[in-house]
């Protein structure tokens, strides 16, 4: 895997906890970041340190629209897609490094 390919992720605070869908195109160093309380806002706000989501994209651009398609869309859609890719809710940040 690549590691500065354009990601759309979703950070929980825990199963069915509160989700926060992000964009970027340093996965590994963003969850870091997010784990760590680095950066000030959302995330930190509501412990959501758990990475349960990710999707690769050859440009930026297409993933800020999946991004959007994905803030845009209903808690039940962003549920049923952790558990499609990650049906039980494993902390994927592991798997990265």
């Amino acid at each position: 895997m690549h590691k500065h390919h354009p990601v759309v992720y979703i950070m929980a605070s825990k199963r069915n906890g509160t989700l926060y869908t992000g964009v970027t195109s340093h996965l590994i160093q963003r969850v870091y970041q997010h784990k760590q309380g680095e950066i000030d806002g959302f995330t930190k706000r509501y412990n959501c340190k758990q990475l349960v989501y990710y999707e690769h994209f050859d440009n930026i651009m297409s993933a800020i629209e999946r991004e959007k398609q994905i803030k845009g869309g209903s808690r039940k859609k962003k549920l049923a897609l952790i558990e499609w890719m990650n049906p039980n809710w494993l902390d994927l940040y592991e798997t990265l490094l």
